[in-house]
C-alpha cells in the first residue's frame, strides 16, 4: 500500500486523508484499544494533516479566497490612495518616488514567492507533502511576475535617479538573475513529460537556487552599488512615505496569497482531470 502523505504527480490520485488522521481508523490487526490510555492526538488530525487532504484543501480554499482576493483589493486600493495622492513629493526625486511604493513591495514579494517555493520543495523532497508540489508548480509563474514588475519599475525609477534604465548593478544584476531562475524552474518542469521526475528536479534545482537570496539582500552593502541600500523603514523614510509603503506592501502580500491559493486551486483541478482522462483511456483500452 503507498503511504498516505505520497506526493501527488501524474496520473495519481491526491490522497484523500493521511491513515492516521482519522478518527475511525480501526486498530491494526484487531488489537484491542483502551479508550481510556488512548493519546487524543491520534483521534484529532494536525492542521498540516487536514490541509494535506485535497478535499479539505479545496473547501477550505474556496470559503476563503473570495475574502482574500477581496481585502487584497481593498487594500491595495487604499494604498494607492495613500501613494498617489495623500503622499507627497520628495525634495530630491519629486514625483518619481511614487514609482517606490510598486518597486518595493515587488522586490520583497519576488523574493518571499521564492522561499515559498523553495519550502515548498523542502516540503516535497524531505516530507512528501501532498500539496507541496502543487504549491511549489503555482507560486513560481507568480514569483516570475512580481520580478519582472521589479526590473521594470526599478528601471523606470533609475532613468532620472542615474541617467539610464539599466546599469549592470550588483542589485540589478542579482534580480535579473533571480528572474532567469524562475524562468528556469518553469522551462524544467515543462520540458519533463514524467511529472514526477519533473517535480523532484525543479525541488532540487529551487533549493541550490536559494543561494542567491543573501546575494540579493545583501549586494547593496558587500559591492559599491548605484542602488540605495535597503530602506529601514523606522529611522531612513519618513512616516509620510513609510505610511503609504507598508499598507501597499500589505495589500501586494496579501494580493500573492490569493493568486497563490488561485494557481493551487487550479493545479489541483489540473491533475484531477489528468488523472480522470488517463484512467478513461486504460478503461477504453483493456
Amino acid at each position: 500500500m503507498r503511504p498516505a502523505a505520497a506526493a501527488y504527480h501524474g496520473d495519481e490520485r491526491l490522497p484523500e486523508a493521511p491513515l492516521n488522521a482519522t478518527s475511525d481508523a480501526e486498530p491494526h490487526c484487531g488489537a484491542a484499544v483502551n479508550p481510556v490510555h488512548m493519546n487524543m492526538s491520534t483521534l484529532q488530525p494536525t492542521l498540516v494533516q487536514s490541509l494535506a487532504n485535497p478535499t479539505r484543501f479545496m473547501a477550505l480554499s474556496a470559503a476563503v479566497l473570495p475574502w482574500l482576493a477581496g481585502a487584497a483589493a481593498l487594500v491595495i486600493i487604499v494604498g494607492m490612495y495613500q501613494a498617489f495622492v495623500v503622499s507627497p513629493a520628495d525634495y530630491q526625486q519629486g514625483q518619481t518616488v511614487r514609482i517606490m511604493y510598486i518597486h518595493v513591495p515587488s522586490a520583497w514579494l519576488s523574493m518571499a514567492a521564492y522561499l515559498t517555493v523553495a519550502a515548498s520543495s523542502f516540503g516535497l523532497l524531505v516530507f512528501r507533502h501532498p500539496l507541496a508540489d502543487v504549491s511549489a508548480r503555482a507560486a513560481a509563474p507568480i514569483g516570475a511576475a512580481f520580478t519582472m514588475l521589479a526590473l521594470i519599475t526599478g528601471s523606470l525609477w533609475g532613468k532620472p535617479m542615474w541617467g539610464t534604465y539599466w546599469v549592470w548593478d550588483a542589485r540589478l544584476t542579482s534580480m535579473l538573475l533571480l528572474f532567469f531562475l524562475y524562468l528556469g524552474l518553469i522551462a524544467l518542469r515543462a520540458s519533463i513529460e514524467d511529472e514526477t521526475a519533473a517535480a523532484k528536479l525543479t525541488a532540487i534545482l529551487a533549493l541550490v537556487g536559494v543561494s542567491l537570496l543573501p546575494v540579493i539582500k545583501f549586494s547593496v552593502e558587500w559591492w559599491n552599488t548605484l542602488h540605495q541600500p535597503s530602506t529601514k523603514l523606522t529611522t531612513t523614510l519618513d512616516a509620510a512615505f513609510r505610511v503609504p509603503l507598508l499598507i501597499n506592501a500589505l495589500g501586494f502580500t496579501l494580493l500573492f496569497l490569493a493568486l497563490h491559493l488561485k494557481a493551487m486551486r487550479n493545479e489541483v483541478m489540473r491533475r484531477r482531470v489528468k488523472a480522470l482522462q488517463l484512467a478513461a483511456v486504460r478503461q477504453a483500452g483493456g
